[in-house]
C-alpha cells in the first residue's frame, strides 16, 4: 500500500482484535488492518504462533501485538481484554475469527459427547464470551464493528460444525439487536471452499471437485476473498449493514 493510502485509512489507529489470529485467516485479516494503519491485537490459544505472527507483520512498522488466549475460557478473555484496554484504550474492531473446522464436519453420533462440547465451547461460546467481553470497550466508538466467521456449511448441513457455524449465523442476530443502541453493528462473512494451504494439503482431490462442481463460479476461493470481505465489513462501507451474513462462496450457498 502506498504512504498515501495508508494515510488516509478510515483503519488508520483504529483497535482490532483478531481472534485465532496466529494463521490462517486471523494472520490475513491483520496483516490487511494493520497495512491499513489498525493497531492490531492477534489473539490466538497457540500464544507462540500469535506473537510470531505479530512479529512478522510489525517488521515494518505496524502496531501488532500478540497474545495467548483461549477463547472458551472466560477468564482467559477477561484477561485479553483487559490487556487490551490497558494498552489501547478502547476497541474499535473485533473479528470472532477462532474455531474448530474441518475435522469436525462430522455427524454427532460419530465424534462423541466431549468432542461436541469442545466443538461448541469453542465456536459458539468463544464468539459469545469474546463478544460480551469487548462490548464496554466498543460502546459509543464510531464505527464499532464486530465480525463473526461463520460458514458455508451453516447452510443445508446437519454436521457438528455445521450446527456449531449455524449458531454463529443466530449469534449475529442476535447481538445486533442487543448492541445497535450502543452503536455496535455485528455482521458474519460464511466462506465456501477456501484453498488455504492446510485446506491445499488436507482436501482429497475428489472432495475438491465435488465442490467445485457444485459452485456457480469454477474456481477455488483465496485467503483475499475473505479479507475483502472483511475490509468491507469493518468499514464505513457497510455502515447500514448489520445482523447479515455475507455469504462468500463461488455460488455454493445456492446449490444447498
Amino acid at each position: 500500500m502506498a504512504d498515501n493510502e495508508f494515510q488516509d485509512s478510515e483503519f488508520r489507529d483504529r483497535v482490532a482484535f483478531i481472534t485465532g489470529g496466529g494463521r490462517g485467516f486471523g494472520k490475513a485479516f491483520g496483516a490487511a488492518l494493520s497495512a491499513r494503519g489498525a493497531r492490531v491485537v492477534l489473539a490466538d490459544i497457540d500464544g507462540e504462533a500469535a506473537t510470531s505472527a505479530a512479529a512478522e507483520l510489525s517488521a515494518n512498522g505496524a502496531d501488532v501485538t500478540g497474545l495467548a488466549c483461549d477463547v472458551a475460557d472466560e477468564s482467559g478473555v477477561a484477561a485479553a481484554m483487559d490487556a487490551v484496554a490497558t494498552r489501547h484504550g478502547g476497541l474499535d474492531i473485533l473479528v470472532n475469527n477462532a474455531g474448530l473446522h474441518a475435522a469436525y464436519n462430522r455427524p454427532f453420533h460419530e465424534l462423541g459427547l466431549s468432542t461436541v462440547q469442545r466443538v461448541f465451547d469453542v465456536n459458539v461460546m468463544g464468539t459469545v464470551m469474546c463478544t460480551m467481553a469487548a462490548h464496554p470497550l466498543m460502546t459509543g466508538r464510531p464505527g464499532a464493528a464486530i465480525v463473526n466467521i461463520s460458514s458455508s456449511a451453516a447452510y443445508g448441513n446437519h454436521t457438528v460444525y455445521g450446527v456449531s457455524k449455524l449458531a454463529v449465523r443466530g449469534l449475529t442476530m442476535s447481538f445486533a439487536r442487543e448492541y445497535a443502541a450502543d452503536g455496535i453493528r455485528v455482521n458474519a462473512i460464511a466462506p465456501g471452499l477456501i484453498l488455504t494451504d492446510t485446506v491445499r494439503a488436507e482436501l482429497p482431490e475428489a472432495d475438491l471437485k465435488r465442490v467445485l462442481g457444485q459452485q456457480l463460479l469454477s474456481r477455488a476461493g483465496s485467503e483475499t476473498d475473505i479479507v475483502d470481505a472483511l475490509l468491507y465489513l469493518a468499514s464505513s462501507k457497510s455502515a447500514f449493514i448489520t445482523g447479515e451474513t455475507l455469504r462468500v462462496t463461488g455460488g455454493f450457498a445456492l446449490s444447498a
